[in-house]
Order: C-alpha cells, then structure tokens, then sequence
C-alpha cells in the first residue's frame, strides 16, 4: 500500500485572498484525493515588484491565516516569503525544488489558473517546476475550452510535464476587482470571508490608490 503524501499548493500573493481562492483549493483536495492543500502567500514576486497601496507581507499572511483557519485540511506555509533567494525575490521552481529535496516521498500539485497557463512558458525554468509538480489548471466559466486544450498539450510538450484540468465553475473575482471596491467603499461581503473583511477594516488596508 502507498504511504505517498499528495499536497497541493495554492500560491500567490493572496492580496486580498478571496472565495475564489478557497474555492479553487477545495475542488483541487476533492478532485484529486489530496491529503491537505498548503496556501503560500509569495514574499515578493518577481512580476509584481510595485506593491505601493497593497497589503504588507504581515498582513497578508494574517488574512490567509484567518481565511482558513476552519478547514482542516487547509494548511499555511510561509516557505516562499522566509526563503526568498538571494535577489530578494521567490521562485516557483526554487520552492518546489526544496520540498522535493526535503519530502522526497510526497506529490506535489501546483495549482495556478487557466491565465496563468498561458504565460507558463515566460516563468522562470518551467522544465524544473514540471519536474517537481503536476500542475492543475483551475478553469474559468468563460475559458476557451480548445485554446486550453491546445495550451495543455503545448506546454507539457515542451516543458515534459503533467498538466489536470482543475474542473470548477469558479467566481470570476480578482483580487485586483476587490482591492478597487475597497477603495470605493463598495460591498465585499461574501467575496471575502467575514473575519478576513473584518481586519482589513480594522487595518485600513487598500484604502489608498496603487
């Protein structure tokens, strides 16, 4: 009998972390017999180096703590923002290449979305990250279903991988969309747990123009 672990990985800048996060992360556990889903929050991502009107690194991880702190198998890993390289900045393909070396016994499954699969291929060294991970493909309700078919057989063509359709009729939010109503005094209620709306109200986060 198998004692492989299966973990995925949720990760991102989390800036504010939303239902479609948790949802997403949810389906993957379900869809794919997952022992837990670890959410990682990027220290500072190298293509998103202006973070002027975002939350700090503290808060953010605040914000994913208290977003999952009711499921069980949801676990918080600050792994990308303590072990950033020496430029400063994380990297998918160091993260996983670490977890592999230190859990030699576990699958890893990344998870990014349809849009991210279409810039896979501009990452840094996506051969290595392939090599590390499966990596789950969470699909939009408006994603062209043949132009991500093409880009699943292309990408694992090239980088030697093993890319799953993460099957989910998802909330088409952003965080980006959320950030703005937020400084507009819109309602976030039920696109953003309670708790999590809470301390952003209490921390007047995204309350000054990007």
């Amino acid at each position: 009998m198998s004692t492989r672990k299966k973990i995925g990985i949720m990760g991102g800048t989390f800036d504010p972390i939303h239902i479609g996060h948790l949802l997403i992360a949810e389906q993957a556990f379900q869809q794919f017999a997952l022992d837990k889903v670890l959410f990682m929050p990027a220290g500072n991502p190298p293509h998103k180096k202006n973070r002027e009107g975002r939350a700090t690194n503290e808060q953010r991880m605040e914000m994913v703590r208290m977003a999952i702190e009711n499921n069980p198998h949801f676990e918080l890993s600050l792994m990308e923002m303590n072990e950033s390289n020496e430029s400063g900045y994380s990297y998918t393909y160091i993260t996983l290449e670490k977890l592999k070396e230190r859990h030699p016994d576990t699958e890893y499954y990344f998870i990014i979305g349809a849009d991210s699969l279409y810039d896979f291929k501009s990452w840094a060294m996506p051969e290595r990250i392939c090599a590390c991970a499966t990596i789950l493909v969470a699909t939009r309700n408006h994603t062209d279903e043949k132009l991500l078919d093409y880009e699943l057989k292309m990408n694992s063509s090239w980088f030697k991988g093993r890319f799953e359709k993460l099957l989910i009729d998802n909330i088409d939010i952003s965080s980006q969309q959320l950030r703005k109503w937020i400084r507009e005094g819109k309602s976030v209620r039920y696109y953003i747990p309670d708790s999590v709306i809470a301390y952003i109200s209490d921390q007047q986060i995204y309350r000054t123009k990007e």
